[in-house]
């Protein structure tokens, strides 16, 4: 069968998952994401048809699923997030769609953290200075004492508190699901509303996944609600925030600061809003891209693929009919 390949941190971190997908004995189409919607029909067009999509965050949206059937059997995300698949169109034709869920929450954990103590102790402008032969210095901030709000408790959620409760933060959590036994083993007050972790917190930290419902949720009106000097840290999707919203707030002195690893649109467009911004702090997309955690992800995508495509039920699918 005919796999296209588009996922770039797949294709670029040695680990066992290149020997599983060239033993499958399937022929590899390679390209690089994330695609558009219409690069990826321009693909099906001259390179394809493909049997499945092992693929990251290109856009596969409902045209893009027609335009691959009938060979198109399955859609394989190497990651968790669906919000740039059409679920339902997969579902209303009958395409599995396979994730890989509990496969980077420690490292995305690990990666808000970093994020975190970079705003509060000035890293960038620091390690700047020095490289550049000067000695500025800018004085920090403690976390110790601070309130961090964390917006989704799922996997990732929960690292970020375990966490933040060792840096002896203060941890409010907001989550329609509960786990109420994590909450009092680690100490998480639950907030019933998002505007009240919102207008108590010290650093709002994201992981929810990203939704109609929730797009550009972090708004100049929800960030005039916020604490004075206030920061946000963002490891879930570009999309959850207004990002000029963000850079007048940040620019205004209004958020202490705004870091993030994702961006509304990916690769960052130049010229960025946020770009020339001393305090907002942006990495590309590279929350869950440590060696562990690609080879995770990538084994865990490609055998869910390689299932399916054998005829065996996959290790997780994300719809059903």
């Amino acid at each position: 069968m005919r796999i296209l390949l588009t996922t770039t941190s797949y294709q670029d971190t040695p680990g066992k998952h290149h020997k599983m997908l060239e033993e499958s004995g399937h022929e590899i189409i390679r390209d690089r994401g994330p695609l558009t919607e219409a690069q990826m029909l321009e693909l099906i067009k001259t390179k394809g048809p493909f049997d499945g999509f092992l693929h990251g965050d290109d856009a596969i949206t409902r045209t893009v699923i027609q335009a691959a059937l009938p060979s198109l059997k399955a859609l394989s995300k190497y990651g968790i997030g669906l919000d740039s698949v059409d679920v339902k169109a997969a579902t209303d034709l009958k395409v599995p769609v396979l994730f890989t869920p509990g496969v980077n929450h420690t490292t995305v954990a690990e990666h808000t953290f970093g994020l975190l103590i970079s705003l509060a102790k000035h890293f960038t402008a620091h390690l700047s200075s020095v490289s550049e032969g000067k000695w500025k210095r800018i004085t920090g901030s403690e976390l110790a004492g601070k309130t961090i709000g964390i917006m989704g408790m799922g996997r990732i959620g929960k690292e970020v508190a375990k966490r933040a409760s060792a840096f002896d933060m203060k941890v409010l959590g907001f989550d329609v699901y509960w786990d109420n036994d994590f909450a009092k083993q680690h100490n998480i007050t639950r907030c019933w509303k998002a505007e009240e972790l919102i207008c108590k917190s010290d650093v709002v930290s994201l992981h929810m996944n990203l939704s109609d419902d929730n797009r550009e949720y972090f708004n100049k009106e929800r960030i005039a609600t916020m604490k004075k000097g206030a920061y946000i840290i963002n490891c879930a999707r570009g999309g959850l925030v207004h990002e000029l919203d963000i850079a007048a707030a940040c620019m205004a002195g209004h958020l202490g600061g705004y870091a993030t690893d994702v961006l509304e649109i990916e690769p960052m467009k130049v010229p960025h809003p946020f770009q020339g911004i001393s305090n907002i702090l942006v990495t590309p997309h590279v929350g869950s891209r440590t060696f562990e955690s690609v080879e995770r992800q990538a084994l865990m995508s490609t055998e869910n693929l390689l299932r399916l495509l054998s005829g065996y039920k996959p290790l997780a699918q994300a719809n059903s009919w």
